[in-house]
């Protein structure tokens, strides 16, 4: 009678420690959800304002000049050979851009060396223009100068499916658009503190966003910047090791289950 009561005792505790294990096992939906309205009272977030700020160039970025005219022959030794005809992807990217180097200087034929750090796109078109007009042709020439970054680069590492450098075709990227090129996260990456670093004049800046929460839309991270380097935690389940859905928990809680059996079966006998 005492050995059943004993061996009931055992069992209860089991089952406790099994549903403790399987409850804190499983990654919630809510946890796995992006852009949550947690307060219902909450209004949709506005514009983000970073929106309205051009991009302010930096050491190693690397942009792509083109200079068009009427005659074209005339304004072809002030590029880089082939640049004209070069895809603006994969690796002509590297060798058909302009790289600002440590002194925030580009070298451009002819034109030699023009400083761009801190200035916007437009306003090193702007100067680029200029310094053609006042220095090698007249108006009816028609001078046509465009200036872009030649590819967003970014690396992004921890729990994604893809992580790596990553190179995306547009000026503007933002931190779930970034995520998404790189396979999105995994079931064990934690969305709730998402690490984003920053490359500043002053020194590296790192801020944590919550993308479950739609509030990280409002976030001066939200949108990256060029050269920004993304980081994505894993959640604790990963290091326990019992399973992220609930088909996992449940399997590896009858693995347990089994073991734990057989075990007082044998010390009961």
């Amino acid at each position: 009678m005492f050995a059943n009561f004993l061996q009931m005792n055992h069992i209860t505790r089991y089952i406790l420690f099994l549903s403790a294990v399987l409850f804190v096992s499983c990654v919630p939906t809510k946890n796995l959800t992006y852009l949550q309205k947690k307060d219902s009272d909450a209004l949709a977030p506005a514009m983000n304002p970073v929106l309205a700020k051009p991009y302010r160039l930096q050491a190693n970025d690397i942009i792509h000049i083109s200079i068009k005219a009427l005659d074209q022959k005339l304004v072809d030794m002030f590029s880089i050979s082939n640049q004209q005809n070069a895809s603006p992807s994969g690796e002509s990217l590297y060798f058909s851009g302009y790289t600002v180097d440590d002194h925030g200087n580009i070298r451009i034929p002819v034109l030699g060396s023009l400083n761009v750090l801190g200035y916007t796109l437009e306003e090193v078109r702007v100067m680029i223009e200029s310094k053609l007009l006042d220095e090698y042709f007249t108006k009816e020439a028609t001078i046509y100068v465009s200036v872009k970054l030649a590819g967003f680069h970014y690396t992004i590492n921890g729990e994604v499916t893809s992580p790596g450098s990553k190179i995306l075709l547009q000026d503007k990227v933002n931190i779930m658009e970034a995520i998404a090129n790189a396979g999105d996260i995994t079931q064990t990456g934690d969305r709730k503190s998402v690490a984003v670093i920053r490359q500043l004049p002053q020194g590296s800046e790192i801020h944590t966003i919550d993308l479950t929460d739609i509030s990280a839309m409002q976030s001066p991270y939200y949108y990256l910047q060029p050269n920004d380097y993304v980081y994505v935690k894993p959640l604790p389940q990963k290091s326990w090791g019992t399973g992220t859905t609930g088909l996992q928990s449940v399997t590896t809680v009858i693995s347990i289950v089994s073991l734990l059996t057989t075990i007082t079966l044998l010390l009961t006998r």
